[in-house]
């Protein structure tokens, strides 16, 4: 149950959902740095958060979830791609209150005028931007209701992380597309699968396995499990884009860039890659050359 993504579906019946477990990926993004208890469980549920509204979208590209405050915690941000590749990040100030935390409210209740972005990036066409409000206690209880209100599909998420592994459970009632689909729909399975949903615990969710959860919670009712999907950490970084944000401040930046450091040497936050730059290939890339 390392790293994964096991959608299910409920026979004769608009209900989809999705659970996901992280632990080589998670800990691996949480070894790039030094965080803070509180943080690492946000982080942890944020990228479980992603790699569960990931599967809801039908093009190829990635999701993120962006965290903007002020205060001592500044921002954080978590990403899926569409071949389930995951990384977040996270800046902040130390402040006391991260150092012991048992779950992320402990962040969230020291946000300071906190929006909550979340970003869809197809490969080809518009990118979408969100703005959710961070208004509830938890990050899971902030994306229901956005998805309530703003998408109008109803949605149960729960979210758990620890200092090991982070899981999530979302699950949610399409849209029903005729009047046949309707009328054989239990006007019961709803409230009955929100009063389900409701009992999953924390600890539940980050130590059993998908399968388990599923018969734990749904026992009674006819679930369909496709073949899971693996999540993995993975980093979008590269040269060209490195070259594509050189060639966005402009060509006289990089001319002073390059009298204080040359090469150019550009780090990824993210994975602690780096890329190098000569003068020559940085003034390349605006067609000119050394002088």
């Amino acid at each position: 149950m390392s790293d994964l993504r096991q959608r299910f579906y409920l026979e004769n019946s608009p209900v989809r959902g999705e659970v996901v477990h992280l632990e080589e990926a998670l800990q691996t993004i949480l070894a790039q740095r030094p965080y803070a208890p509180a943080v690492q469980l946000l982080i942890g549920e944020m990228l479980s958060a992603t790699a569960l509204l990931a599967s809801t979208l039908k093009i190829k590209g990635r999701i993120s979830l962006q965290i903007q405050a002020a205060g001592t915690f500044k921002w954080a941000m978590a990403e899926c791609t569409h071949l389930g590749q995951v990384r977040a990040l996270a800046e902040y100030e130390e402040d006391p209150r991260f150092g012991e935390a048992t779950d992320s409210s402990v962040v969230l209740g020291s946000l300071v005028n906190p929006v909550l972005f979340i970003n869809i990036e197809p490969e080809f066409g518009e990118r979408y931007q969100g703005i959710v409000p961070l208004d509830r206690s938890t990050l899971a209880e902030c994306l229901m209701q956005y998805y309530d209100l703003s998408a109008q599909i109803p949605t149960r998420l729960v979210l758990a992380s620890n200092e090991q592994r982070s899981g999530g459970l979302l699950i949610q009632l399409l849209p029903r597309n005729s009047e046949e689909e309707q009328q054989i729909v239990d006007e019961d399975l709803w409230p009955r699968l929100t009063m389900l949903t409701e009992t999953l615990k924390s600890e539940e969710l980050t130590e059993l396995g998908a399968e388990e959860i599923l018969y734990r919670l749904y026992n009674e009712e006819d679930v369909r499990l496709p073949e899971v999907e693996h999540l993995r950490f993975g980093c979008t970084c590269s040269k060209e884009r490195c070259a594509a944000a050189l060639q966005q401040i402009g060509v006289s930046a990089v001319r002073e860039t390059l009298e204080f450091q040359n090469p150019i040497v550009m780090d990824c936050q993210f994975c602690q890659a780096q890329y190098t730059f000569t003068a020559e290939e940085a003034l390349g890339l605006f067609g000119e050359h050394l002088s």
